[in-house]
């Protein structure tokens, strides 16, 4: 038996980062200006408790491009590196100065927002650049050295003549990767990944215009100066207290996130907490539509104001990602290119807070204006239902602020909703039944009839209703849903005492018996109800299953034996329409014929089923009876 080491060729070091170590190449600046932002916080760490006496001042990152020498420039004046520090943390790959620091000053500075964890962003350099050069000076005495590499595992390291403070990182670009010389590819990456670095970068100057001087004619020109073109905002609204923070501030931000969304956001809920993890944030509900297919990737996920990733899955739970915003949190832990996130106890934990401030939000906003908070219904119910569905917990604080509308446009909690129907809603067997729709237009004439009863109907018309309903059903005891177009409903009706059929039972008989002979090929469900007058001849309706399963099915889930579900309808005969004692006293089959299709072509029109060849025959047959 033989035990060796592991030896590691530092040959293939630098093939091996530029093509497999980052998942994408662009990410090079993000690591280097956050090496250049660990750099300026750990000088102003060392200044706070008094290890460095230098003059600490407002120090800045800049960013340099020069097109001549096909170079890009990243320099800070922190807290810098002397000929041992280059050789510790340069020359020997993935030591990480930052969490030698963060050990070194652990008591002291775990609060200060330093970023590096894995010793090997520096090294992202070498995707886009054949040659790297380290000018660096101490902030101690140490005099100032000068590193630069090939991209070989050979480096040249010699004394340099930089006199301040701070490190200037030069990157010769390569020859296919000289899109990183333009200022606009630049200036976007700093947009996206350092927007809000707590450091101000600049890049380059801008011209200001000041205001005129009291006394100047109004052709004079307002006076104008050179100012320093700051690309980001050190201090973003999340980084601060809520209660320095109004409510056009949070507006101010939502634009400065997203400036090409011009719809205000309905609420904001803000995160803040230190313990058992370190979490701060926004996030705001925009007006959602119902549709489930809403891009989801809008909350920004920052690492101590270092932007990681919009894609959020498994931290922020997922019927939260149709929201917007930022969560900013140095405990999420993150692969070596921070580009995916790794599931562990401390997100799990996260997961959990954020939902709780998201339903303890919503139950504020119920409780303190309750008209307010229906108005917004239709554009967060989405939101809520989803999270009912998905989450436990969430579905149970959502028991107080959870709406149920009616097609009247009323809304009810469910206890409210529950004493409001619970005598006129139960069936025979006790059972306590909800009405609902799903579609105002498509269910208009089952919905006037049930209405015509005295039943409450709700309208329940997000795409995961179905699921919900299931969901709710499971929860609560004796309840059941009834959408207005589906057999259930007539368990309702039946209880009606003033549902008497004007026709007898000899009558009804005949009249079925007379209709079957005429549809006997549909395959429907014959059945008589005594409906109001003014309701259709003819009804078409499913069994509540079949219909549940087919709404469930649109949004991913039902199915028969991995098919689509089969229609199947009842086709429910109103005794006391006019139509159905002209039928029974019509003396020659033809006409009976004819006024029986005419009926079922109606209800299927109702339904919305009436098509092709049926919809041609219904129109010409409509004719003919106008004639």
């Amino acid at each position: 038996m033989e035990k060796g080491k592991i030896n590691v060729s530092v040959d293939n070091i630098f093939p091996l980062i530029k093509k497999f170590l980052y998942s994408d190449q662009e990410i090079f600046l993000r690591e280097l200006v956050s090496n250049a932002t660990d750099a300026t916080l750990k000088l102003q760490h060392l200044c706070n408790i008094g290890e460095s006496t230098v003059e600490y001042g407002n120090p800045q990152i800049e960013i340099k491009i020069n097109e001549k020498e096909n170079t890009l420039h990243i320099i800070d004046q922190g807290i810098g590196m002397s000929e041992e520090e280059v050789k510790k943390y340069i020359n020997e790959v993935a030591f990480s100065g930052a969490e030698e620091f963060l050990d070194k000053y652990k008591d002291s500075a775990k609060d200060s927002g330093i970023i590096g964890h894995f010793g090997l962003g520096f090294y992202s350099a070498f995707m886009v650049a054949h040659k790297v050069e380290i000018i660096t000076k101490s902030h101690t005495d140490a005099p100032a050295v000068h590193w630069s590499c090939d991209g070989s595992p050979e480096f040249v390291l010699e004394p340099a003549d930089k006199t301040d403070r701070g490190t200037e990182i030069i990157l010769h670009i390569s020859e296919d990767s000289k899109e990183y010389l333009e200022k606009g590819k630049i200036r976007g990456l700093l947009e996206k990944y350092n927007k809000f670095m707590p450091i101000p970068i600049k890049m380059g100057t801008r011209t200001e215009t000041l205001p005129k001087p009291e006394g100047a004619k109004e052709e004079d020109p307002a006076p104008t100066k050179e100012v320093d073109d700051i690309v980001n905002n050190p201090n973003p609204a999340w980084t601060k207290s809520p209660g320095d923070l109004n409510d056009e501030d949070y507006k101010n931000f939502y634009r400065e996130l997203y400036p090409m969304q011009f719809e205000e956001p309905l609420f904001n809920i803000h995160l803040n907490v230190d313990y058992p993890f370190n979490l701060t944030g926004i996030l705001y509900f925009p007006k959602l539509s119902n549709d489930l297919n809403i891009q989801k990737d809008r909350i920004q996920l920052y690492q101590n104001q270092v932007f990681v990733t919009d894609n959020v899955e498994g931290i922020v739970p997922e019927f939260l990602t149709m929201l917007r915003g930022v969560i900013d949190s140095p405990d999420i832990p993150l692969n070596v290119s921070r580009s995916y996130l790794q599931a562990d106890g401390a997100v799990k934990k996260i997961s959990s807070y954020i939902t709780r401030k998201v339903a303890d939000k919503l139950t504020s906003l119920f409780k303190d204006d309750r008209k307010s908070f229906e108005e917004k219904w239709n554009d967060i119910k989405v939101v809520i239902e989803y999270g009912m569905l998905s989450e436990e917990k969430f579905f149970e604080k959502a028991e107080k602020f959870a709406l149920y509308p009616t097609v009247d446009n009323e809304h009810y909690t469910y206890e409210e909703l529950e004493a409001k129907i619970k005598d006129a809603h139960t069936d025979k067997d006790g059972k306590l039944i909800l009405l609902y729709a799903s579609n105002l237009e498509e269910q208009h004439a089952y919905i006037e009839a049930a209405k015509e009863k005295g039943y409450t109907v709700l309208l329940l018309d997000s795409p995961i209703v179905p699921h919900l309903l299931q969901k709710l059903e499971t929860s609560k005891e004796n309840i059941s849903f009834a959408r207005v177009d589906s057999d259930a409903v007539e368990n309702l009706i039946k209880k009606k005492e003033e549902s008497i059929s004007k026709l007898d039972e000899t009558q009804i008989t005949t009249l079925k018996e007379k209709v079957e002979g005429v549809v006997k090929d549909t395959g429907y469900s014959i059945q008589t109800e005594a409906l109001s007058s003014e309701a259709l001849p003819f009804m078409l309706t499913e069994p509540e299953f079949m219909r549940r399963m087919k709404d469930m099915q649109k949004t991913g889930g039902g199915g028969f034996m991995g098919q689509n579900m089969p229609d199947m309808y009842n086709l429910v005969i109103n005794t006391n329409h006019p139509l159905s004692s002209e039928i029974l006293e019509t003396k020659t089959d033809k006409k009976r014929e004819k006024l029986i299709r005419q009926a079922l072509d109606l209800a299927k029109l109702s339904k919305g089923v009436l098509k092709g060849a049926d919809l041609s025959a219904f129109i010409k047959r409509s004719v003919d009876l106008i004639k």
